[in-house]
């Protein structure tokens, strides 16, 4: 009888990484029904705007979740989440932004200079796209190895960014600040729950880093 050829062990996060890449883009697909269809209200570039950057800045706190709930649940492989995670976030802050200026500016960029200048909230929304381009840039393997330990000093810059997002939120409602303010409390969460990891091992080195991108 022929022996048998042994098969890997089947990878279950590779086997979810689609499903969880589908649901990420579940919310852009529902977006772009509901203005086919018309569905938006009666402002629906606002309604474009403000669906576009509540899911930039879950995703992005959903990114910095991940070590957290890694370390309470012992589920170490949800790292592996991370990178695809953050890009989402990313994205989804480039939607936002693209939305903004070529539907509510109409394309005449040289507004944006003034908007940013006279609006704080458009500041902050702009300097945290800003601040993630170089973390999406240095998402790849070779560029972790590239970097060394400065790549994990650079996407540390994920802490402020998330800060900035939801600043972005409070200073643009004007009335009901109940939402920007959960989110800023998941926010402070989040921080606080990295600060007895630091104490427990202050030895150790972070080859784990918290990371927007890291695989």
């Amino acid at each position: 009888m022929a022996a048998r050829l042994k098969m890997p062990p089947r990878d279950r996060i590779a086997a979810l990484k689609p499903l969880v890449f589908a649901a990420c883009l579940l919310p852009l697909a529902h977006l772009v029904w509901d203005a086919v269809q018309g569905t938006l209200g009666t402002d629906p570039v606002a309604q474009m705007e403000h669906r576009s950057g509540d899911w930039a800045l879950r995703l992005l706190l959903a990114t910095l979740a991940i070590t957290p709930l890694r370390r309470l649940s012992g589920w170490h492989k949800a790292v592996r989440f991370r990178r695809m995670l953050g890009l989402f976030a990313f994205f989804y802050v480039s939607v936002h932004l693209t939305i903004y200026l070529v539907i509510d500016l109409g394309g005449f960029w040289s507004q944006l200079l003034g908007e940013i200048v006279k609006r704080p909230y458009i500041t902050v929304g702009f300097a945290a796209w800003l601040l993630l381009i170089p973390l999406a840039l240095t998402s790849t393997q070779g560029m972790m190895r590239r970097l060394g330990r400065n790549w994990q000093r650079l996407h540390r810059l994920v802490y402020p960014i998330a800060l900035l997002g939801v600043l972005h939120y409070f200073w643009l409602v004007k009335a009901d600040h109940r939402e920007p303010a959960l989110y800023l409390a998941v926010w402070g969460v989040l921080m606080l729950a990295r600060l007895p990891l630091k104490l427990r091992a202050p030895h150790r080195p972070r080859a784990n880093a918290i990371v927007l991108l890291k695989d």
